[in-house]
């Protein structure tokens, strides 16, 4: 009787997103274990994404069912219970992201395995949104992507960049290459910093195990792409003080990050668990909040509908490369890779929660005004 009525609300739940349970279209889902709609209930994203890898469901779309129940902003309909409560309760209650905790998610997500990322990713390894505007292929947006980070800070020759959250070295083998720069670039992966020294091996391009916290020393420019949703809402003024502390009195500040239109304090409890341990989104009002009275804030620029087609891009590669990869990662990870890349596309294609920010700023404004390119 319990589990009739659980399944009745989710019935009438997926409706009002277009889906239909053991439906014909291509987003509507397959139920394999009746035990999933109390699950779905009661513990809402970490249920549904668990009972995914668990096998109880299946969708022929999961990119397309995942952007029904954004737009339709089921995840809202339905109140968490106390245990989903409780495993995000830390993000209010201590700073999750102090200096001791900033390597966890190295060692949880970016250290999984060199190959696998290169198996996904682009030639160069830009894990973050492409830019597609006159592109047809990932490898020509992701260096699209490149070209304008380093229009938009105005690179010249001789330049000194910190490379804050640096990855495999992408940005700084390309400016270095392209523009002439001498970039440092820091990482709490080990892996990153292994593979990105040989990628960038005889350019002017330094690798750092190191927190952003440690550094202390002045720069032309700073870029930081796809690293603030490590950093915390505890920590977002912290980071900016460091920036302007790191950064010279003309230089500027590129931030390239994923936002929320919601002001949280924590991500969603399946992918805490299982892809960015303490990871977190930014809002406007929590990045306005961290930059005030410390920068000029000098273009704000949303190109958030590309991330779709870069995580399909990324999910095309790892379904192609999933043959190789198998020796070294088990069914339930391809699932859960699978669910994370897919589900990831569905609400980025949703335009009305998850963003993509590209954000510039000066230590006083920039005399005559700040040239915005697109």
């Amino acid at each position: 009787m319990e589990n009739s009525r659980y399944k009745r609300l989710v019935e009438k739940l997926f409706s009002l997103a277009d889906i239909e349970i053991n439906g014909s279209n291509p987003w509507d889902i397959k139920v394999y274990n009746e035990k999933f709609y109390k699950r779905a209930v009661t513990e809402v994203e970490l249920g549904i994404g668990e009972s995914y890898m668990d096998g109880w469901w299946d969708v022929e779309k999961l990119d397309e069912m995942i952007y029904r129940i954004v737009r339709a902003d089921l995840q809202n309909k339905v109140k968490h219970n106390y245990k989903v409560a409780l495993q995000l309760a830390g993000f209010w209650l201590i700073n999750m992201q102090t200096r001791r905790r900033a390597f966890i998610i190295g060692e949880k997500h970016y250290d999984l395995g060199n190959n696998l990322f290169q198996c996904m990713l682009d030639k160069r390894m830009n894990y973050s949104c492409a830019y597609w505007k006159d592109a047809m292929t990932l490898d020509e947006a992701q260096e699209n992507k490149l070209e304008l980070i380093c229009r938009k800070l105005s690179l010249q020759p001789g330049m000194k960049v910190l490379d804050i959250g640096c990855g495999w070295g992408a940005f700084g083998k390309y400016a270095a290459e392209k523009y002439g720069v001498n970039v440092v670039g820091i990482t709490v992966s080990k892996e990153q910093v292994a593979l990105g020294r040989e990628l960038c091996k005889g350019l002017p391009v330094e690798f750092r195990l190191q927190d952003y916290r440690e550094v202390n020393e002045k720069y032309d420019r700073i870029v930081s792409v796809g690293m603030i949703e490590h950093v915390g809402f505890r920590n977002y003024r912290t980071y900016f003080e460091i920036a302007k502390r790191n950064l010279k009195s003309e230089g500027l500040l590129l931030l390239h990050t994923i936002g929320d239109i919601r002001s949280t304090n924590s991500t969603d409890a399946w992918t805490h668990k299982y892809i960015f341990p303490n990871g977190m989104l930014p809002s406007i009002a929590q990045l306005g909040n961290a930059i005030e009275e410390l920068f000029v804030m000098e273009d704000w620029h949303n190109f958030g509908a590309y991330y779709d087609n870069t995580l399909m891009a990324w999910y095309e590669n790892f379904e192609a490369n999933w043959k190789q990869l198998k020796s070294h990662y088990d069914d339930r990870f391809y699932k859960m890779w699978k669910y994370f890349l897919l589900s990831s596309a569905g609400a980025f294609r949703a335009r009305s929660k998850n963003q993509l920010w590209q954000i510039v700023l000066s230590h006083n404004g920039i005399p005559g005004g700040y040239n915005s390119l697109r």
